[in-house]
């Protein structure tokens, strides 16, 4: 009995944690003040994200799979958007980045659109494969596949970045070929109406000055009768 209580007596003592003077109500406030600042924080990351990600492909906007279904599009974009909204969150790109995120979820509920991305990706992975002397029935599961460095998913999606700017360029060259055309064409149709009027405004012209020239003519008749009355009298007296 007596050692139970020596070797009570002889335990350490636990030091008192001092009183921070801070109260329960304070602390969860501050928890609140850390979360608000945490979830701002994240908004901002968002938002930079969606600025800097390639603006032809509206998976990488969106930040999913290739080949993710409408129903994932729809949730990861009403999350997306719930976040960045420019009335949740002030920065100076907000409403940049907001329409960004609308525009790629549009264009991949469109299937004419999305198909357009999609055959993208689906070159991209024969171009990977061809390079790496692989037949285009290549499982992705293949041995060497699945030792590529870097990964097969992000060398897909390098080569389908390189693909989509190929084909807006050709799709911009179109364009400006075809404007160019058009502007031509306006050109011929605007110089054939100039030349038109022109001709319009000579023959106009030519007949109210008809009269005059009429009279020019009769008066030049007159003037050669003239000289040559005065010619047979000067050989008469001559």
């Amino acid at each position: 009995m007596a050692s139970a209580s020596s070797s009570s007596s002889s335990a350490p003592k636990v030091p008192d944690v001092p009183d921070s003077g801070v109260s329960a109500a304070e602390l969860a406030e501050l928890d609140k003040l850390l979360s608000r600042e945490a979830a701002q924080f994240n908004r901002e990351l968002e938002i930079e994200r969606i600025v800097k990600a390639f603006k032809l492909n509206p998976y990488d906007v969106l930040d999913i799979e290739h080949g993710a279904d409408e129903k994932t599009v729809k949730a990861v974009y009403r999350k997306k958007s719930l976040l960045i909204h420019p009335d949740k969150v002030k920065h100076e790109r907000a409403v940049e980045a907001f329409d960004l995120l609308k525009k790629a979820e549009a264009e991949l509920m469109d299937p004419e659109r999305r198909s357009v991305v999609d055959d993208a990706v689906s070159d991209a992975r024969l171009l990977v494969l061809r390079e790496l002397k692989l037949p285009p029935t290549t499982p992705d599961d293949h041995p060497t596949l699945l030792a590529l460095q870097p990964p097969l998913a992000q060398q897909v999606r390098q080569k389908t970045r390189e693909v989509l700017i190929d084909s807006e360029l050709r799709r911009r060259r179109a364009i400006k070929n075809q404007m160019a055309y058009e502007g031509m064409e306006a050109k011929k149709k605007e110089d054939e109406v100039t030349a038109k009027k022109r001709k319009a405004e000579e023959a106009k012209e030519w007949e109210e000055r008809r009269d005059d020239r009429v009279s020019d003519w009769r008066s030049f008749q007159k003037e050669g009768l003239a000289k040559k009355k005065k010619k047979k009298k000067l050989e008469v007296l001559g």
